[in-house]
């Protein structure tokens, strides 16, 4: 049965390509590529965009709602986050029990007081400097035997530090039956004030804490231009006063004369809006809310813009597809001339000729046969690429031997001889210290070495600078004896050193030392050099580190050793700049453990 279902369906199979052969005997390639373009892209994507559109259409909406609304729960838990700070700080302090015994209690001498306004201004303030947009923080009390003292302690009197009477204010709040309240002030509605009563665990009053907080610090970053201008945004209290708002003229309303009561009623039914608007409320743990207010009507106007653009989008790539199906048509022509165009050149001795091969079709096995008569010239073009490599690394090679070692050294030995003559001892110094300084630095066969001759390079280098500088710079080595017969780059501690001299103003100060230190640690050298010479400036210090040496004296060096360190050690190399100005530089540098010579990294990006 299986057998007669494939036969019955390659039956069918065949008469179908037959029938379209007949159909499409008497069309050219490019009305036959344009029928099936048509039939197979052009008509279903004109289906399917009409319909996407449509479906579209009506789920955006629910989208976009369904987006405003986690936008508000999200905002809604910042805020009460937010407020839980403000308000932890001010319940700590009111039920801190320290203080409440110390409000609490009769005074009799002044000494007595002043320690408890030594307490409440040392203990107190502390908690508030981790919160942003505090202005003022007072405890108010009305215990007669116990001063104010204008910081912390304050008693209600006749001031108006927020637009209402301390008195008023005083009385409001212990009249209020809430512990914890916030609200507006009266002169500034961009001013929050936060009460709350003093109450020792039997519920007696002594008191009422006062904060007054900057309201752009506190909630100005939540409703700066809200849902991208699509809706405003409110907070509004259990009694229906509107905190903080998108709409600065709405703070401090109440609810029943602001823009925003005759949505309340009709809260989080996103499926009637009201004049184009849908108020979505978010409730807080406290009583306060959330209320966002979305302007729907422009909503649909994006959603509108969308579909138009979706639309044009579509037609585009249309075209666009009707302009590449055309190019393949041209592209069939355009590769039998350029391989017609190929051959000619060969026939005339023109050899170092390709042709692109990206297709499997005839052309393509044309210009597989066509590309392997011309691999010969490939290859003789590659050698000739390798042969122009070679010639610049020896051009490069005889630029570095520009400067001969043996006629330095032969120089240095015949001064050597003439001081020896002369019985020179200070001239003696000098030429030894040279001719082993310059015995690795002209080296130029070689790039690396082992830090023991790294080291004994630097020690040369020193004792030439003390003979310059007799007695000014103390040197201090730490050097671990099993670090010295491992390998580094060569010409890394000496222009590190070099600089200290040359722009660390290391002559000049008192005490002057240079430290330098060499030490394993596991699989890792750490080389570091430190002076306290003059340091640099934090501006200089931050182009230093970042490569960027314009406007500095020195870095030249330091960029060098950078290089080196990526060629031969990759990441693993790194070097690290600290200084201070006026106190001193310490260079740090990290490379890998190397028991063998290291090799230049290639194929890394280098």
């Amino acid at each position: 049965m299986l057998q007669q279902g494939r036969g019955i369906a390659v039956t069918l199979k065949q008469s179908l390509e037959k029938w379209i052969v007949r159909a499409t005997r008497s069309m050219q390639l490019r009305g036959k590529i344009v029928l099936f373009y048509g039939l197979i892209v052009f008509i279903p994507t004109v289906l399917l965009a009409v319909g996407a559109g449509l479906l579209t259409f009506h789920s955006v909406r629910d989208n976009y709602l369904l987006t405003i609304k986690e936008a508000v729960r999200q905002t809604a838990q910042s805020i009460d986050f937010r407020k839980q700070s403000y308000d932890l700080l001010a319940t700590r302090t009111a039920t801190d029990g320290e203080l409440v015994s110390r409000l609490s209690r009769d005074y009799t001498d002044m000494l007595e007081q002043l320690e408890t306004v030594n307490y409440v201004d040392r203990s107190l303030p502390l908690t508030a400097k981790y919160l942003p947009g505090i202005e003022d923080f007072r405890i108010y009390h009305t215990n007669d035997s116990l001063v104010q003292d204008g910081g912390m302690l304050w008693k209600p009197e006749d001031r108006m530090p927020a637009g209402i009477r301390e008195n008023d204010w005083y009385e409001q709040t212990l009249a209020s039956p809430d512990i914890l309240s916030w609200s507006n002030a009266r002169n500034d509605p961009r001013k929050l004030i936060v009460s709350c009563k003093i109450m020792d665990r039997y519920a007696r009053i002594y008191g009422v804490i006062y904060l007054l907080l900057d309201y752009n610090d506190v909630f100005a970053e939540l409703f700066n231009h809200p849902f991208s201008g699509a809706g405003d945004l409110y907070i509004v209290d259990k009694n229906e006063h509107i905190i903080a708002s998108s709409e600065s003229s709405e703070i401090g309303n109440r609810l029943s004369s602001s823009s925003l009561e005759s949505y309340w009623a009709h809260q989080n039914q996103v499926s009637a809006p009201i004049n184009g608007k849908v108020l979505i409320v978010q409730k807080l743990s406290d009583g306060w809310s959330v209320a966002a207010l979305v302007h729907i009507d422009q909503m649909e106007e994006q959603t509108k813009r969308i579909y138009y653009t979706v639309g044009i989008g579509i037609a585009f790539f249309l075209l666009i597809s009707i302009f590449l199906v055309m190019t393949v048509l041209k592209n069939v022509v355009r590769r039998i001339r350029k391989l017609g165009h190929r051959m000619t050149d060969i026939s005339q001795g023109v050899f170092d000729v390709t042709v692109k091969n990206r297709d499997r079709d005839e052309l393509g096995e044309l210009e597989v046969l066509f590309n392997s008569m011309s691999s010969r010239l490939g290859r003789l073009v590659e050698e000739n690429t390798q042969a122009n490599l070679m010639e610049r690394e020896q051009s490069f090679k005889a630029l570095q031997a520009q400067i001969n070692p043996h006629f330095i050294y032969n120089s240095l030995s015949l001064i050597r001889w003439r001081a020896m003559d002369l019985q020179d001892e200070m001239q003696l110094r000098t030429i030894d210290a040279l001719t082993t300084f310059y015995r690795l630095a002209l080296n130029n066969r070689v790039n690396a070495t082992r830090i023991r001759d790294e080291v004994e390079h630097l020690k040369a280098y020193l004792e030439i600078q003390e003979l310059r500088y007799p007695g000014r710079v103390g040197v201090r080595w730490e050097i671990e004896d099993d670090t010295l017969e491992l390998y580094t780059i060569k010409l890394l501690l000496q222009p590190i050193v070099e600089n200290c001299y040359l722009h660390g103003g290391i002559t000049s100060r008192p005490d002057a030392i240079i430290r330098i230190a060499i030490r394993r640690e596991e699989e890792t050298v750490h080389f570091s050099v430190s002076d306290n010479g003059k340091g640099m400036k934090p501006d200089v210090l931050e182009r230093v580190r970042a490569g960027s040496y314009e406007g500095t004296n020195n870095g030249f060096g330091m960029n060098n050793i950078r290089e080196r360190l990526l060629l031969y050690f990759g990441p693993e190399g790194r070097l690290d700049v600290d200084s201070v100005w006026n106190e001193g530089t310490t260079v740090s540098i990290r490379i890998p453990v190397c028991e063998e010579r290291p090799e230049l990294r290639r194929g890394e990006g280098i």
